[in-house]
């Protein structure tokens, strides 16, 4: 149940533009597909993707220590109700609604209607930027050709 509302809470958290509070439509656009690295206020943290079916797949560390788990909540976990995101979590006795505010182009905060110390940070990742930044190298790579290979 926490681990669901952690997950979900830190993958809400991240939808910036500009700074402000943002609506449910504009969080959705800002989200959904896209990966994002969270922290939580307790320590909690991970990455995750919100996909457009309101299903949820990332990592989880609780409390910033321990094991790393793999994260996934089903199709339909994250659902626009008016204007607020909420989350429909399996034995749950509550709904739990989210308050999302922009903190720039890249990151948003998340927290709990009612429990605006219970938030979560999160910070989009660029997939590409990084993929291409961790393909240079300060030494070149050592290529040989097929027929040199075998000679040595």
């Amino acid at each position: 149940m926490l681990r669901g509302i952690a997950l979900a809470l830190g993958l809400l958290a991240a939808v910036p533009a500009v700074a402000g509070e943002m609506s449910a439509e504009e969080a959705h656009r800002f989200v959904v597909g896209k990966l994002f690295n969270y922290n939580c206020f307790e320590g909690t943290r991970g990455q995750g993707r919100v996909l457009s079916d309101g299903s949820v797949v990332g990592s989880i560390q609780f409390q910033g220590s321990g094991q790393v788990r793999y994260a996934m909540l089903p199709a339909g976990t994250l659902q626009v109700k008016g204007d607020v995101v909420c989350a429909q979590v399996r034995g749950l006795p509550v709904q739990p609604c989210f308050n999302l505010e922009r903190i720039d182009n890249n990151s948003f905060r998340g927290s709990v209607s009612g429990l605006g110390f219970a938030s979560c940070e999160f910070t989009r990742q660029h997939a590409r930027a990084k993929i291409a930044r961790s393909a240079h190298s300060a030494h070149p790579l050592g290529l040989r050709s097929a027929l040199t290979a075998n000679k040595d």
